[in-house]
């Protein structure tokens, strides 16, 4: 009884919740966000993901693309990243794919309240080309690979650059 008494005439620490919030700390790890303009497509989070909740497509940049792009650096990009995807369902907010970005393109916001109803709105999808982008990328790529292809057919098949068994070509 002497315990309930005590209590009973202390300030009260109850919050209402959606009016009032308690403070996050700044190591917060919650909601992660992907700054598509820093990304440069290698695969590190994807990689380290321990429940492979993140998806990642590139396409190589092909030299005959007349919209190429400059990274931050000041470097030409090599990779365009049509999809970037974050299953939040699956994530379990480790924080190993911001640690392991070189670019530090992934980061944890302070944003925590975000369920669903429907476990499909759960899948963020985060990219900076449009479907028909993409689809003409991968079409500069396919010309490039196949002219290469073509020269590469044509070289073997000149008369002088056959070698014969023992023979060294200078």
């Amino acid at each position: 009884m002497k315990i309930t008494l005590k209590h009973l005439f202390t300030k009260k620490v109850t919050i209402q919740y959606p009016d009032e919030n308690f403070p996050l700390p700044e190591t917060a790890r919650n909601r992660l966000f992907m700054e598509m303009t820093k990304c440069i497509g290698c695969k590190n989070c994807a990689k380290i993901c321990p429940v492979n909740c993140i998806d990642i497509e590139t396409i190589k940049v092909s030299p005959e693309d007349p919209h190429k792009e400059l990274h931050r650096n000041g470097k030409e990009r090599k990779l365009w990243v049509p999809t970037f995807e974050i299953d939040f369902a699956k994530c379990c907010y480790c924080g190993l794919c911001t640690e392991v970005c070189p670019t530090d393109a992934i980061i944890h916001t302070k944003e925590f309240e975000y369920s669903e109803y429907n476990r499909e709105n759960l899948v963020y999808k985060f990219h900076t080309l449009t479907p028909e982008q993409t689809e003409e990328k991968r079409r500069l790529l396919e010309e490039l690979d196949a002219k290469k292809e073509k020269e590469k057919k044509q070289d073997e098949n000149k008369p002088g650059n056959k070698e014969t068994p023992g023979e060294k070509r200078e």
